[in-house]
């Protein structure tokens, strides 16, 4: 069948928290690979490319031991980003975290309209796509609001608290204003996302105790785990800083 689908093929012999682990690392490694050869820019891309990719995943449920209710992916891309924007906060200003934020809804907002003018054409007979892009694509109308509401939302938040805290410590203690504003920032995006997204967009309600437990206490868990996970890798990041530091 190839080589990709082999190789999704043996990832699903893995256990998901191996797998949700190895995921983890690539993305905050990815984050350092892309700062250190394009600076600022670089974490402008990838945070671009995580928002559209977690607006994806969050289409798909996966069963973890810790939870009695699946849990919708996505989790590791939305709080990847909230590392993206404290590095920007650390080394670049308060203004490039901003501009970060402004640049992944806009690069969201460019995708979702992009897909539905390509669902929008009329498929020929022989076009076996349209269902399996409708499936992903049409929900992502709903997921957009919902998403970047929550995402403009917790993104400011993220940047002003951080900062407050960067400021009140006197720029000491980052491993204090790491994780405050991340866990903080991401509860206020879990809340936002999962009420609008899944009751008051969605044509067919979810129950609220579904999204407590699915989109909600589910995923924050992971959320509080990984805001402690990224530290190590916003005290690498000096070393990933291109030689000019404004690049």
């Amino acid at each position: 069948m190839g080589f990709f689908f082999d190789f999704t093929i043996f990832l699903n012999s893995i256990n998901p928290i191996i797998l949700w682990l190895a995921m983890l690392m690539f993305c905050f490694f990815s984050i350092l690979f892309f700062l250190k050869l394009f600076g600022y820019i670089g974490i402008y891309i990838y945070t671009t490319i995580a928002i559209i990719a977690g607006n994806i995943q969050v289409l798909k449920t996966v069963d973890f031991f810790y939870s009695p209710e699946p849990v919708a992916l996505g989790t590791i891309l939305f709080a990847s980003t909230f590392l993206c924007t404290d590095i920007l906060s650390e080394h670049f200003g308060k203004e490039k975290a901003k501009t970060n934020v402004l640049i992944g809804f806009c690069g969201f907002l460019l995708m979702t309209l992009l897909m539905l003018f390509t669902l929008g054409f009329k498929p020929s007979n022989i076009d076996i796509s349209q269902e399996s892009l409708s499936s992903i694509f049409t929900p992502m109308t709903r997921f957009f609001f919902a998403s970047m509401i929550a995402y403009l939302i917790s993104q400011y938040f993220d940047v002003w608290i951080y900062n407050l805290i960067k400021k009140l410590t006197l720029e000491k203690s980052l491993w204090l204003r790491n994780n405050l504003s991340t866990i903080l920032s991401s509860l206020i995006d879990n809340t936002v996302f999962s009420i609008l997204a899944w009751i008051v967009l969605n044509p067919s309600p979810e129950t609220m105790y579904n999204v407590i437990m699915i989109y909600i206490f589910g995923t924050y868990i992971l959320r509080i785990s990984i805001a402690i996970i990224d530290t190590p890798f916003l005290y690498l990041s000096k070393f990933f800083l291109p030689k000019n530091n404004n690049a």
